[in-house]
């Protein structure tokens, strides 16, 4: 099943999907390692190319229950300050009252309220994203990469996730229009999620 995998509209009466044998082995309570852990997003610039971005300071915990992902919970807190596109000017203007207002709103958080396991591999994540001081749902497509003791002895597991949201919702309108039609940045941004949380001694 692939990680962008959909519910048909009958689900509500279907079974339950079955759970990762290699899940059900990792329960308990994990911390999200900066170090080897992107937050990142991709937004259409001018209509015709991509800019990718990213999120260098933040932290997170994961509560892994393996023998009932839906009781599975994340956290997740970002400094908007630490935005990185690669281009100190850009990264200015996204940290500016007409994106992010970092002065006013330095953090982004995300909780969960809901967790699905879809099969296999596949898991489903909903929870409340903060942003500008805006609270509004966020669903996320994971995908367990499985579980691993490093050459240090910390047992590490990893998912990769993707979403898309819809930047005004939370406020941020700010645009430009070109003389071609269209506008300068898209309205749709793309996020993903490559994550390795560390479990707790």
């Amino acid at each position: 099943m692939g990680i962008f995998s959909r519910k048909n509209d009958d689900t509500a009466t279907a079974a339950p999907a079955e759970v990762s044998p290699d899940l059900a082995a990792v329960t308990g309570e994990y911390e999200i390692d900066p170090a080897h852990t992107t937050i990142g997003f991709v937004a259409r610039h001018a209509m015709v190319t991509n800019v990718k971005g990213s999120f260098q300071d933040f932290t997170g915990t994961l509560h892994l229950d393996g023998t009932d992902p839906s009781r599975s919970t994340a956290t997740i807190d970002v400094v908007m300050d630490s935005i990185d596109t690669g281009n100190a000017d850009r990264d200015g203007h996204l940290k500016s009252s007409d994106f992010f207002k970092t002065d006013e709103f330095p953090t982004m958080t995300f909780r969960t309220t809901k967790a699905e396991a879809l099969g296999g591999d596949d898991y489903r994540i909903t929870g409340d994203l903060t942003v500008l001081g805006t609270t509004k749902p966020l669903t996320i497509d994971l995908e367990f990469n499985g579980a691993a003791t490093d050459p240090f002895g910390n047992q590490r597991v990893g998912f990769e996730g993707k979403a898309e949201i819809l930047r005004s919702e939370w406020g941020l309108t700010w645009n430009a229009a070109l003389e071609t039609g269209g506008v300068l940045v898209s309205d749709k941004i793309k996020l993903n999620f490559d994550i390795s949380a560390i479990r707790k001694a």
